[in-house]
C-alpha cells in the first residue's frame, strides 16, 4: 500500500508540474493550468486523505516555483492550489448561501493577497491606484465567477471519481 500511495503522489505531482509548465508556454493558460493542477489533487485527497494531498500541494508548489518559467502561473497555484483541501469543509456548511459567501470570501481574500504582493514586488501600486476603481472591481468579479465555476468543476470531478473511476479501478 505504501508503494501505491507513493507512486500515485509522485505521478500526480509530476503531471501537475507539467500542466503548470504548459501554462507558461501557452499565454492564455495562466489561470487554466493552475486549475488543472488543482484538479489533480482530487484523487490523492479521495484515496489517501488530506495529509497526502497537502504534501502533494507543497511539492507541486515548490517545484513550480523552481521549474516553471512563468512566475504568475506558479504564484496562482501557490495561492489557490490549496483550495481542494478546504473545499470539503466549505461543502459541509449547512446553508447554501453561507457556502457561496465562504467561497467568495476565500477567492476575494486570496486574490487580493496574491495580486497585492505581485504589484508591491513590481512597484506598480501607485500607478494602479490611479486607474479606475470599477475596472478593478470588474476584474475581481470576473475572478470570483471563475472561482465559483472552478469549485463547481471540482465538485463534479469528485463525484465522477466516486462513481465511475472507482468502479473502473476496483472491479
Amino acid at each position: 500500500m505504501k508503494s501505491r500511495s507513493t507512486a500515485l503522489c509522485g505521478v500526480l505531482t509530476a503531471l501537475a508540474v507539467m500542466f503548470l509548465c504548459l501554462g507558461s508556454v501557452i499565454p492564455a493558460a495562466v489561470l487554466c493550468a493552475p486549475i488543472l493542477a488543482m484538479a489533480l489533487l482530487l484523487p490523492v485527497l479521495e484515496e489517501l486523505g488530506p495529509k497526502f494531498a497537502g504534501l502533494v500541494y507543497a511539492a507541486v508548489s515548490i517545484l513550480s516555483l523552481l521549474l516553471v518559467p512563468n512566475r504568475e502561473t506558479s504564484l496562482v497555484y501557490l495561492f489557490f492550489g490549496w483550495y481542494p483541501l478546504l473545499r470539503p469543509k466549505i461543502a459541509a456548511l449547512p446553508v447554501r448561501p453561507l457556502r457561496v459567501l465562504a467561497r467568495l470570501a476565500v477567492c476575494t481574500t486570496t486574490a487580493l493577497l496574491l495580486y497585492g504582493l505581485v504589484l508591491r514586488l513590481m512597484g506598480l501600486t501607485e500607478d494602479l491606484l490611479e486607474a479606475a476603481w470599477y475596472f478593478h472591481a470588474a476584474l475581481l468579479a470576473a475572478g470570483n465567477v471563475l472561482f465559483l465555476l472552478t469549485d463547481s468543476t471540482l465538485a463534479r470531478l469528485t463525484s465522477l471519481w466516486h462513481w465511475k473511476l472507482k468502479k473502473f479501478l476496483y472491479r
